[in-house]
């Protein structure tokens, strides 16, 4: 594919460069079943090296030059990004950059109203926060390490507080442990103002023991829900949406369910991921990325690093939730906690 060097770039499948994850780190203070088990992130699991990690600056300086090819929404993410030391000074450096939309996804563990007021004022928008149930047996379960709900939805209350609204609630269903937790987050946070999103439990990395009966289809839990509370499809805000957006009928909110497994979205999936490390992923799922990192501590131009981006792009095909099956098991993709999600 020929690159047009003042074109904004399009991958081989003609899907546009608009969103951009960035990874903040690798370690979590969680150990979701689904992402992080235990069994695999032990205390002795060698975890990135503060030389390893991409600085603040380089960060930056990769996000400006993105944001020239296209790139309008920022996403920080982790592992838990607010593990990562003085985040704020990132966010400030992000907001700097004309026409972003900057958010970030947390677990809500360390989201405490003076964290949350610091994010705001540095520049953040909007947040993301993670929670599985409401039931503290079965939240527990997932997290792994006895983590509260009451913790996460004080969390969620400081960053309304603070101004990061509509805040978005993301829950991960799988069907053997939180299934019956649907029905009671969906009443808990109808009317509240915020946004609870469902994501089907995906394949990405090779720890978090998937198997395609604990999916629960995103058309099951519109059923569940909408038995009782009256539900209708709406328009997505913009092309590349990842989630579905269904109304309640009755004018108190809306929901989304992001829908990899059983309604993949590859076709216009506009994402790019960059690691901790400083790689770039063209896919949730790849199996390798391009090192970045390397090129940034080079001291080549601009003009180069943002070259190299283009040719990465540009031969982009990815769409392995379009073509998952039999002949997507057992290969090997990097883990969500190094790739972010």
């Amino acid at each position: 594919m020929m690159i047009n060097e003042n074109a904004l770039p399009l991958d081989y499948l003609g899907r546009p460069l608009q969103d951009l994850r960035i990874s903040v780190t690798d370690r979590c203070n969680l150990r979701c079943v689904y992402c992080m088990p235990k069994e695999v992130f032990g205390s002795d699991y060698p975890y990135l090296a503060r030389d390893e990690l991409l600085t603040y600056e380089e960060i930056s300086r990769l996000t400006r030059l993105l944001a020239g090819m296209g790139v309008r929404k920022v996403r920080l993410t982790g592992g838990e990004p607010l593990l990562r030391h003085d985040i704020e000074r990132l966010i400030e450096m992000l907001a700097r950059i004309p026409d972003l939309d900057l958010t970030l996804t947390t677990n809500g563990a360390l989201l405490t109203p003076e964290k949350a007021r610091a994010l705001r004022d540095s520049g953040l928008q909007r947040i993301t926060i993670s929670l599985d149930s409401l039931d503290d047996s079965v939240f527990a379960s997932l997290n792994d390490v006895e983590f509260p709900v009451g913790r996460v939805l004080a969390g969620i209350d400081n960053a309304a507080a603070a101004g990061l609204t509509p805040v978005k609630i993301n829950m991960v269903v799988v069907r053997s442990v939180n299934l019956d937790s649907v029905l009671p987050m969906a009443r808990y946070f109808h009317g509240s103002g915020h946004i609870l999103r469902f994501v089907e439990y995906m394949d990405v990395g090779d720890s978090n023991g998937w198997k395609l009966d604990e999916v629960v289809s995103s058309a099951e839990i519109i059923q569940l829900i909408g038995d009782e509370l009256s539900l209708e499809p709406i328009e997505p805000n913009y092309l590349g949406e990842v989630a579905r957006r269904w109304c309640y009928t009755d004018g108190a909110g809306e929901i989304g369910l992001i829908s990899s497994v059983s309604q993949p979205f590859c076709g216009d999936c506009t994402r790019l991921r960059l690691s901790a490390r400083g790689e770039l992923f063209t896919c949730l799922f790849a199996s390798s990325g391009h090192d970045v990192r390397s090129l940034l501590r080079s001291h080549v131009s601009n003009e180069d690093v943002s070259a190299t981006i283009r040719s990465i792009w540009a031969q982009r095909d990815d769409r392995y939730s379009d073509l998952r099956s039999a002949r997507t098991v057992g290969r090997p993709s990097v883990e969500m906690s190094y790739i972010g999600g």
